[in-house]
């Protein structure tokens, strides 16, 4: 285990035996409250995508992370001590539903 790692788990337990440790709230719903449109999910990267995309909040990492920078910095300054990453759908099957699995085959 690196020694940042170890730091970092020497001060959560530290702080935790202090006071609650706070994790951050709901991204959906600090991304709904940017009122975002197709093309946004869409960017420049997916713009000829044959799937609606809007909705596909984990595409906002790659076509809106500034947003998703923000989003993460508003709930440090709210106090939150932990904050997750945007990987809501990340996984096969969520971004099948969108067209975004792509089968390789040899």
């Amino acid at each position: 285990m690196s020694s940042v790692r170890v730091a970092r788990l020497d001060w959560m337990r530290r702080e935790a035996k202090k006071r609650l440790l706070l994790l951050d709230g709901s991204w959906g719903v600090m991304i709904q409250g940017f009122k975002l449109k197709e093309e946004d999910f869409r960017g420049a990267r997916f713009g000829n995508h044959a799937s609606e995309l809007k909705g596909n909040n984990d595409l906002l990492t790659l076509t809106k992370p500034e947003i998703i920078r923000d989003i993460g910095r508003q709930y440090l300054e709210a106090g939150a001590d932990f904050i997750e990453t945007n990987t809501f759908n990340s996984n096969f099957t969520s971004q099948e539903d969108y067209g975004l699995v792509i089968w390789w085959a040899n």
